[in-house]
């Protein structure tokens, strides 16, 4: 999915104002629908989530969000490291850890201060409870000083510091692709490898054993895989009929292991899924949901077009405006969708009412892209004209460059 050499002066993603560098549709557009589907997936108690891409396999948009997330950081670092050094692409990978890290705290202050001041259901269940919080309400100053250090992490809360984590990793994985371009792959299995051993779980609260729900250094296998496919350290497989083929008769075979019905009314398909669960574990990311994810990724690719040429059309621009602002657009939708929970305790969870509710959180997803993008523009420098020819050259030198490199 890669278009440019990652030292090129003109890359296919970047991280800057949408415009300004020749982006790749694909990553905008996938990384804006992963963002709608988790929104769906966040809303409590909602029946929608009976037909997002989960139910069907044993990978769904968490591995989407990670993955891309890999390709678009290759972009957005991994140029400083080759362009500027590696203490100065460290730098910015630390400047990006500590804003996550706050972030992560803004919105646990916000959404704990909705939680206690909804207080309870219609039915009297409090909120407080439901988000599985009672013990920071019960002693917030013993558990205030575990939250900041990453040693309480709670359920809903444990995506942020996944990530922050994982980035964390890139100088190693970077110093590991400067001394040779297979050693980031050892080290990536290596750590996944741990994980799959329960040897580097990391405890997200003290009153028990459970470990961080997404483990950083079992998921930084996908995030990693994503990060050196941009890069072109790992080759992008190009078309095939037959690994088409493969891809989805695999996807189509997880179906009766992963559909709830399924499952619910065969022993069969239900003891094996439950055989099978170590291999589909979404906390320590367990083989199976790396294949599936594959597989989905290589037909997806295929369907699109090559370079993304069949994503056209008003309602790919709008999600695609989505992908191009996840951070702000993840964060916004992990509030709006407790608050479109509790409006559907209130107002019942007919089909109409789920309907609204879904269709309001896009439109709160939407509105914040397009916010977002407006502001990041009304930030940025204005270029003179000669910039402006320059970097109009650097875009036609790049269409050229891509024409070439682009899997047929």
């Amino acid at each position: 999915m890669h278009i440019t050499r990652h030292s090129e002066p003109t890359e296919a993603l970047s991280s800057a104002p949408a415009g300004r560098t020749r982006r790749d549709p694909r990553l905008d557009f996938f990384r804006g629908l992963g963002m709608l589907i988790i929104l769906t997936a966040h809303i409590p108690d909602n029946p929608w989530i009976l037909w997002i891409p989960a139910r069907f396999g044993f990978s769904d948009a968490t591995e989407m969000f990670v993955f891309l997330s890999g390709m678009a950081s290759a972009i957005a670092f991994g140029r400083v490291f080759d362009r500027d050094g590696f203490a100065r692409g460290a730098g910015r990978v630390a400047r990006r850890v500590w804003q996550i890290y706050w972030i992560h705290v803004a919105v646990f202050v916000v959404i704990a201060a909705l939680v206690a001041a909804a207080g309870t259901r219609p039915g009297g269940e409090s909120y407080i409870v439901e988000l599985n919080l009672p013990h920071f309400f019960a002693d917030p100053m013993g558990l205030l000083p575990r939250f900041l250090t990453l040693t309480y992490v709670p359920n809903y809360f444990d995506i942020l510091p996944m990530y922050l984590v994982i980035l964390a990793l890139m100088p190693a994985m970077i110093l590991a692709e400067r001394l040779h371009k297979a050693l980031p792959f050892v080290l990536m299995a290596a750590i996944w490898g741990l994980t799959q051993a329960h040897l580097l779980d990391l405890p997200a609260e003290p009153w028990s054993d459970r470990p961080w729900f997404f483990d950083p250094f079992g998921w930084q296998l996908l995030f990693y895989l994503g990060f050196f496919l941009m890069r072109r350290t790992l080759p992008a497989p190009g078309f095939s009929w037959t690994l088409t083929a493969l891809s989805a008769l695999f996807v189509l075979a997880t179906v009766p292991f992963a559909y709830y019905r399924i499952i619910e009314a065969s022993p069969f398909f239900g003891g094996w899924a439950r055989a099978l669960a170590p291999l589909t574990d979404k906390t320590h990311f367990g083989a199976l949901r790396l294949l599936h994810f594959l597989a989905l990724a290589y037909l997806a690719v295929r369907l699109v077009g090559d370079g993304g040429r069949r994503l056209k059309g008003p309602i790919v621009a709008v999600v695609s405006k989505v992908g191009q602002q996840t951070l702000a657009v993840f964060v916004g939708g992990m509030v709006t969708a407790q608050a479109l929970g509790m409006a559907l305790d209130h107002t019942g969870r007919d089909p109409l009412a789920v309907s609204a509710a879904n269709l309001a959180g896009f439109g709160v997803l939407v509105a914040a892209a397009y916010a977002v993008a407006w502001f990041k523009d009304g930030a940025a420098p204005k270029p003179d004209r000669g910039s402006r020819r320059i970097r109009e050259l650097e875009e036609a030198l790049a269409r050229q460059r891509a024409a070439a490199l682009l899997p047929q």
